[in-house]
């Protein structure tokens, strides 16, 4: 969108986290306001309409009708804690906020480049934008016993998912990405 440009590739203007997306991990998008790509966002025209915000919360009127329904289901990446990643950006500051998420896409990719089978990128980036970062280090930690390590990347890929999986039932929370309704 001509005019629309953001320096923050970590943490979009709506609550996404970007650098964790498989899109944005394939090149197939360059984030928010980053050149070429999905540049026809309704809410980056919005933040243009509103003094060239750089996120929403810090926009006047947030929360808009925009967001009434903006975690209820999921695109290419999860959209379950958008309203609840804002919040916590508002409160802690993007700084501190983009800095823990520089630390989830290095476990992110730790994870693409030892246990990705060519079928989990999707779950890895689901896992790693939902799971508290804590738990995330935990299961990296378990993930390099020298055993797991000296599988076929198959069982690899089945371990890690296991884990996530196992983590994600602990903390209540769902991998799967979740449709819009018709």
């Amino acid at each position: 969108m001509k005019g629309f440009e953001r320096n923050d590739r970590w943490f979009s203007l709506c609550g996404l986290n970007c650098a964790l997306c498989p899109m944005y991990l394939g090149k197939y998008c360059p984030g928010c306001g980053q050149g070429e790509g999905n540049q026809s966002c309704a809410i980056a025209r919005c933040s243009l309409e509103h003094d060239k915000v750089e996120y929403c919360f810090l926009c006047k009127e947030y929360p808009c009708s925009k967001y009434q329904n903006i975690d209820e289901a999921d695109s290419f990446i999860t959209h379950q804690n958008q309203k609840k990643d804002i919040e916590k950006a508002r409160i802690i500051g993007i700084k501190a906020y983009c800095d823990e998420q520089k630390r989830k896409e290095q476990i992110l990719h730790f994870l693409l480049e030892q246990f990705n089978d060519g079928r989990k990128k999707t779950l890895y980036s689901t896992a790693v934008n939902l799971l508290e970062e804590s738990r995330l280090e935990d299961m990296i930690c378990q993930l390099q016993d020298e055993q797991i390590l000296k599988q076929p990347l198959r069982e690899k890929a089945a371990a890690a998912s296991r884990l996530l999986k196992q983590a994600a039932e602990s903390q209540g929370v769902s991998l799967k990405l979740r449709k819009v309704s018709k």
